[in-house]
């Protein structure tokens, strides 16, 4: 018994020393531990609130707090603005709204809602400290200012005016919450090749030039007429007609009289004789009552005015004939166009007979006149007719395509602001400030305008939702001229 109590009290000492031994070491290795582990956050909380970034969800808000990274998230307030898709669809309305389903529209909260505008002023201001505010004017461009925040009467922020802002009035500033909205776009000046296709209606008319009349310069009678109609071809030295005239048989005498004498056969040549008639009278010695009168040119019989057995006095045309080889395309170009035609360009003319065929040709002359009537200026063509299809007084639709020379300094035709007094460019000058810019517009074609003063190759332009940008720029010339020197400071 007395063997069994010394072994119990040998153990219960044994534990005694033991835990005595340990103690001091677990109560040091807990001590590291903790001081490590605030060490780490420590150094996390450091690292985060260098780089101005949230912590992730999963960190308690409390230790986020401690440690000043992020912000709390807080509940939903606010009025409803707007209801949105339950799909998120980008479906957007005003008033509550199902879906095709049946499903209500979920509301949007003021908090809720996406902005893409600058931070306020106060904190943009306090934490670059580059700037100084001098007031705050009106979003909406009206003349009222205010020397601190506020908003106006449909809750927008009023805009800071920095120090210099306020001296650059050709220069208008959007937040890049606006340019998103209103949906501005730019594109760079570059240097193009322009054409235009201008389209114009026309007839076709003969050369006048290779038109001829067969008539007599002294009284005759027709004694024979030909088997020739109008609408027929006729060739050079086709016979037309015989005639008998007092006047060419006495010449003809005179000739065979004195053939040494030059009036008599230079008076036959006066007469309009045919050279090959006074050769045969010169051969013969004889002088013939009726002489043949023969076709001058090749061409279309225009007219016939000759009947047998009819009195035809000096002068009279007994027919007419035309060359349609070649013939003219004339067209009216309005007043406003002129500029874009010159004498040799190509042009490519279509009839309503012949919708399929395309003839082509050079513009031979712009008439000098212009028609007081309506307001065109008549230019012609000449077209090759081989196949005799183009006659006279067809309706014709003719293409003239202009420029197509040098490129040029040229920008997309909606960036021109056309007032009908002046023309305007919104520049882009960057980080969402644009200055409206007067230019000299030259020709257009292809959706571009040739800018000739006012931009440089190395700019953009706006060329979408500029009208908002020029609108606002005349707002602000209109806010300085009104507050000027009555800005608080």
């Amino acid at each position: 018994m007395d063997q069994i109590t010394s072994l119990d009290a040998y153990e219960s000492v044994k534990k005694r020393h033991t835990s005595v031994g340990r103690s001091p070491l677990k109560r040091i290795f807990l001590i590291l531990f903790f001081a490590f582990l605030m060490l780490g956050v420590l150094a996390v909380g450091f690292r985060l609130g260098r780089s101005e970034g949230a912590f992730p969800g999963w960190v308690p808000s409390q230790l986020t707090a401690v440690l000043g990274g992020g912000q709390a998230v807080r509940a939903p307030a606010g009025s409803v603005i707007y209801y949105r898709d339950p799909d998120g669809k980008p479906s957007y309305s005003a008033q509550p709204k199902k879906t095709a389903d049946g499903r209500e529209f979920v509301p949007v909260l003021a908090s809720e809602d996406v902005t893409f505008d600058d931070p306020p002023a106060t904190q943009t201001a306090a934490a670059t400290g580059e700037k100084r505010i001098l007031y705050y004017r009106n979003p909406m461009g009206l003349p009222d200012t205010s020397p601190v925040p506020k908003k106006d009467s449909m809750g927008m922020d009023y805009l800071p005016v920095y120090e210099g802002e306020e001296q650059d009035s050709s220069t208008v500033k959007v937040s890049p919450g606006r340019l998103q909205r209103t949906g501005v776009r730019s594109e760079p000046v570059e240097r193009r090749v322009l054409t235009r296709t201008l389209r114009v209606p026309g007839t076709i008319q003969l050369d006048e030039r290779r038109i001829a009349v067969v008539a007599t310069r002294s009284d005759a009678f027709i004694d024979r007429v030909e088997n020739v109609t109008t609408g027929d071809m006729v060739r050079t030295g086709q016979p037309l007609l015989q005639l008998y005239s007092p006047d060419i048989v006495a010449a003809g005498a005179q000739l065979v009289a004195a053939p040494d004498f030059e009036g008599s056969r230079r008076r036959l040549e006066n007469l309009n004789v045919p050279a090959d008639v006074i050769a045969e009278i010169e051969r013969t010695r004889k002088v013939p009552l009726s002489i043949t009168w023969s076709a001058p040119s090749n061409g279309l019989v225009l007219e016939r005015d000759a009947v047998p057995g009819m009195k035809a006095p000096a002068g009279q045309v007994l027919f007419r004939i035309a060359d349609h080889s070649v013939v003219w395309a004339l067209a009216d170009v309005p007043e406003r166009e002129l500029a874009l035609v010159a004498e040799g360009q190509s042009a490519a003319v279509r009839v309503r007979g012949y919708p399929d065929r395309v003839f082509t040709g050079k513009v031979s002359r712009i008439y000098p006149r212009i028609n007081t009537e309506t307001r065109t200026a008549r230019l012609r063509v000449e077209l090759a007719n081989p196949d005799g299809l183009l006659r006279p007084d067809m309706y014709a639709d003719m293409e003239l395509t202009t420029g197509g020379g040098a490129a040029v300094l040229a920008v997309p035709e909606s960036a021109v602001i056309d007032s009908g007094t002046r023309q305007v460019v919104i520049i882009d000058k960057g980080e969402g400030r644009f200055e409206p810019r007067p230019v000299k517009v030259g020709i257009r074609g292809n959706g571009f305008a040739e800018i000739r003063e006012g931009v440089s190759e190395t700019e953009r332009v706006v060329t979408a939702a500029n009208f908002l940008i020029d609108a606002e720029s005349n707002l602000k010339a209109a806010l300085s001229g009104l507050s000027s020197g009555d800005a608080p400071k």
